[in-house]
């Protein structure tokens, strides 16, 4: 009895620590609540045979994705093979996602370019549609100075009404979003969030701890670390897949309980690897979600292309080896 009272003390003090930390740091970290929702998925674009946009099965993958847990849904963004779809496109994707879902998750639009007059026309269009939040990706192949990331990032956000997340993947743009920027970012009322891919935890404990930037895990395999040190929740590519697991994973963290976080982090290791580290994250999710029947089948635009066979073999084994070998109806 005297042990469990202990305990009961111990976690009562924590959870007052945690209150108090919250009411006393510019940014409360991961017990605050998040602007956008904790589970967000980077969803893919589902086309048919032809090529074009299936908008039945965009509604139904938002449909099943909201259904299995998630508190929104980043659309059109990497994931999304935005870069391929033309602005119609786009606009009308926007618009079935938030006709089929808008009611019960935040809906966040990917409107990132490296041109700022093009964001800021995809952004318009999409506060046309109603959406949630923008999504912004630091300009890719430009490489600007961090004053051009400034300047870009500010211009789109004073350019509209809409809260932004920031997305900071110097893998894919080849120039990070400085810890000094961010800041100046941050003064910014319509920037709130961050999806942060770079992995740089050093330089995030500088954000996190200077601003009220609400940061979200950019990488599915270190949503584990990145709640820990702060970060409010995940946009994932994997979810869409396990969708179950990440959940859990995260209703783990926020209620404090590391013995099942840690092992819900390891056991979506096979799976994470299968979705992200044996082909583009797009190409598996798409056959990954063909194989459990979710989608018709997978059929990405150029210059994306379906997985050689031995590593859609190797992606089986992957899968096979976890806890949703029983999905893969298909496989």
């Amino acid at each position: 009895m005297y042990e469990n009272l202990c305990v009961l003390t111990e976690k009562s003090a924590f959870r007052a620590y945690s209150r108090h930390m919250s009411e006393n740091l510019s940014n409360p970290g991961t017990f605050v609540e998040p602007v956008f929702g904790r589970l967000l998925t980077a969803m893919v674009t589902p086309f048919a045979k032809d090529g074009s946009v299936d908008e039945k099965q965009v509604a139904d993958l938002a449909n099943y994705l909201v259904e299995n847990g998630h508190d929104g849904l980043v659309v059109c963004g990497t994931t999304g093979e935005y870069s391929t779809m033309t602005d119609d496109e786009n606009e009308r994707v926007f618009q079935i996602v938030k006709d089929t879902v808008g009611s019960r998750a935040k809906i966040i639009a990917g409107v990132g370019s490296n041109d700022t007059a093009h964001t800021i026309e995809l952004a318009h269009r999409a506060e046309k549609v109603g959406v949630d939040g923008l999504l912004v990706v630091t300009p890719y192949y430009n490489k600007p100075t961090q004053p051009g990331v400034y300047a870009h990032f500010a211009t789109v956000a004073q350019a509209t009404e809409t809260p932004v997340m920031l997305y900071d993947i110097p893998g894919r743009a080849g120039i990070p979003i400085a810890p000094e920027t961010y800041r100046r970012l941050a003064e910014i009322d319509s920037i709130v969030a961050v999806k942060d891919a770079k992995a740089d935890f050093g330089a995030a404990t500088e954000v996190m701890a200077t601003t009220d930037l609400h940061y979200y895990s950019g990488d599915d395999g270190l949503t584990l670390p990145w709640m820990a040190m702060g970060a409010v929740g995940l946009v994932s590519v994997t979810a869409h897949v396990a969708p179950a697991l990440f959940r859990a994973l995260i209703d783990a963290v926020v209620a404090q309980d590391l013995v099942e976080a840690q092992r819900l982090h390891l056991e979506l290791t096979p799976i994470v690897r299968a979705t992200m580290g044996r082909a583009p994250g797009c190409v598996a999710a798409k056959e990954i979600l063909s194989w459990q029947g979710v989608l018709d089948e997978p059929v990405v635009r150029l210059p994306h292309v379906l997985s050689e066979p031995e590593v859609a073999q190797a992606m089986r084994v992957d899968l096979l080896s976890s806890s949703i070998a029983h999905t893969l109806k298909n496989a």
